[in-house]
């Protein structure tokens, strides 16, 4: 009989790049909890939840009433100190000449000028008195600090608010036009990438933002498996290894021109450590493992299969990059795996590998 046809494939030899995945937690490029910093009942909610806003837009008022009337009383303070003053340097101002020509005496003099330094410092903590009164009054009136998207309102009109248990954090406005992406290196995985990139990293210990190599070289996996399509960039290494969890923070960071990004999202952060040029690489499908050792058939020049163990090292989409056992020029076996043993003569036919995974 014939050799039967079995299907073979040319071992794929490319450069490509080695990656990792972490899982990361998506925050907004600023999240600013937006607080009730005076007691009151909640008299008028501003806005639209879920809807932008803008800064310096009034989004919350508390009732002004009680912080009115503190503010008048404070303002009546200081014009009770100015009108002191003004006595006081009268005084003072009488006092001076008759004590030139040792009217009154030198303690007289001394009394009256201690007046005069009382007052005007009165009129001062009168007048700091009333800022303070000033600036609780505008407590009660709560902007946007910056332009971003707003939450659900955690306090509703006619609720006590600025006092626990009551609300304290009314809300939070997000800057969402840009995305932090935080996740953890162990210890091991931290120094590998020192090792690797050490051209990343300033002098000073801190991130190299003008070395082209690290910009926009990581990849945001979605919780749907989907892959964004903004690249992102490391934007800072945590200060230290924490000695609890053995890990180091990275924050990246990701445009997010479309608004697909949501703070609280969690996603997988794909980074690439290094490239391995010339890379051997199989299919997974060609890669048999029995007991954790691995194996493939090949074909030599007399068209005899043959069962070559090999070593693998990391998963390239549905591929295998073989680190040990193959070389550049060898055919292995696609198809038909069961149905041949060492030694077994065939007809190979060379067929073209199609990844069924994207690359992007």
């Amino acid at each position: 009989m014939p050799p039967p046809e079995i299907q073979v494939i040319n071992v794929i030899k490319k450069d490509v790049p080695l990656t990792r995945d972490f899982v990361g937690q998506v925050y907004g490029f600023q999240d600013i909890p937006i607080r009730a910093r005076v007691e009151g009942y909640l008299l008028g909610v501003h806005f639209e939840e879920g809807y932008p806003v803008k800064k310096g837009q009034l989004l919350y008022t508390i009732d002004s009433q009680p912080f009115e009337t503190q503010e008048a009383s404070m303002a009546s303070k200081v014009a009770e100190a100015q009108t002191y003053l003004v006595n006081a340097e009268n005084e003072l101002a009488r006092y001076k000449p008759l004590a030139e020509i040792n009217a009154v005496s030198k303690s007289d003099l001394d009394a009256a000028q201690a007046s005069r330094d009382a007052a005007f410092s009165s009129l001062d903590a009168a007048k700091a008195n009333l800022r303070m009164a000033q600036i609780q009054l505008g407590y009660t009136r709560i902007s946007s600090p910056i332009n971003g998207l707003i939450g659900k309102t955690e306090a509703r009109t006619g609720e006590f608010v600025g006092r626990e248990p009551n609300p304290v954090i009314l809300n939070v406005v997000s800057d969402i036009s840009k995305m932090r992406v935080e996740f953890f290196l162990t210890e091991a995985e931290y120094l590998e990438v020192a090792r690797n990139f050490k051209q990343n990293v300033s002098d000073d210990g801190t991130v190299n933002r003008e070395n082209p190599k690290n910009k926009e070289n990581l990849t945001l996996i979605l919780a749907d498996g989907t892959t964004y399509e903004e690249k992102g960039s490391v934007q800072f290494l945590g200060r230290a290894i924490d000695s609890e969890t053995g890990s180091i923070l990275v924050q990246a960071t990701f445009n997010n021109t479309k608004g697909l990004l949501r703070p609280g999202m969690y996603a997988k952060i794909q980074v690439e450590f290094e490239i391995a040029e010339d890379a051997i690489l199989v299919p997974q499908k060609c890669v048999s493992e029995l007991q954790g050792r691995y194996s493939v058939f090949v074909v030599d020049e007399g068209n005899i299969v043959k069962s070559k163990e090999v070593e693998v090292s990391d998963r390239i989409g549905d591929l295998w990059l073989i680190k040990e056992g193959l070389a550049e020029n060898e055919q292995v076996l696609i198809d038909g795996l069961q149905k041949v043993t060492s030694g077994m003569v065939v007809k190979p036919v060379v067929t073209e590998f199609e990844s069924q995974i994207s690359e992007n």
